[in-house]
């Protein structure tokens, strides 16, 4: 089924953008059609709009705080049985009887550049400085730090964490190669083991080396050693062996999104900074996590 969807928002869009794609993934017979209409702040705009909803029918999905836009919008598709739903109004709505005040409604208030937004871009530049073992004497700064073998989604996912305002730093396992002697001595970051089935992981890393137009047969660190399943078997042991032996909590990323790794490692840090969590029910997970989450 083909669905047109209206996007309006009078900021960027993200939020609506997010809601949308969110509820309508849950439908396996629906073919999306977006039309994304963001920065929506003047009467004329949205009458441009509204001409374009009443050609393409479907579903309108919005926030906007102008009460006249609101208004408008409302009542033009009310008046052509056009579905249309504000999708912070429940929520501000349950706030308001929550905390017995009404919220002061304002564009774009939340991308305004607060705390938490300097957070956010120190947490980026953070994760882009101690990519890959960079800088590794300043591991004791981070928050988390991710090690594992080559190719186990370390960097994405430490640039993921950034995003929601963790330090990430992620530091490779390279075989035959020292790791960096604070790693043992790190106190401060939790420290958490990414592994994945060798099986797995020679398809990433044979796909990595094709797309960096490498030869399977050279002998060097990117050649026929980094796709042989036994060798890769001996690092991923070896990994993991360390992981147990440091204690570190060890995530199987195999058939996990980049998304649902760093929600497992954010769970970690919430329950490490907030021990009580641990009481409800929210358990960190230990060494030897199936990709399966159990």
């Amino acid at each position: 089924m083909r669905l047109h969807l209206h996007l309006i928002s009078d900021s960027t869009g993200e939020t609506v953008t997010t809601v949308a794609r969110a509820a309508v993934s849950q439908f396996d017979d629906v073919a999306p059609v977006e039309h994304v209409w963001f920065f929506v702040r003047t009467a004329d705009q949205l009458e441009r709009i509204l001409r374009i909803v009443e050609a393409l029918p479907g579903l309108v999905i919005y926030t906007l705080v102008s009460p006249e836009l609101r208004h408008r919008l409302q009542e033009h598709c009310r008046q052509r049985g056009i579905p249309c739903v504000a999708v912070l109004d429940s929520v501000m709505q349950t706030l308001t009887m929550l905390l017995g005040t009404a919220g002061r409604p304002k564009v774009g208030r939340q991308h305004m550049m607060d705390d938490s937004y300097f957070s956010r871009i120190e947490a980026m530049d953070f994760a882009m400085r101690h990519d890959d073992g960079q800088f590794s004497e300043e591991l004791e700064e981070a928050d988390v730090v991710l090690v594992g073998v080559s190719r186990t989604s370390k960097t994405p996912t430490c640039v993921y964490l950034a995003n929601r305002g963790v330090k990430a730093a992620n530091l490779p396992l390279v075989p035959e190669q020292p790791r960096p002697p604070i790693l043992e001595r790190l106190s401060r970051p939790l420290v958490v083991g990414l592994t994945i089935r060798p099986e797995a992981l020679v398809e990433i890393r044979r796909s990595r080396q094709k797309l960096m137009g490498l030869d399977e047969t050279d002998p060097g660190r990117y050649g026929r050693d980094y796709v042989d399943v036994e060798k890769i078997r001996r690092e991923i042991v070896c990994a993991r062996r360390l992981f147990a032996r440091r204690g570190w909590p060890e995530i199987d990323v195999t058939r996990r999104s980049v998304e649902e790794t760093a929600a497992a490692i954010y769970q970690m840090l919430q329950v490490r900074r907030q021990p009580e969590l641990a009481v409800l029910g929210a358990e960190v997970p230990g060494p030897g996590l199936g990709e399966d989450g159990g």
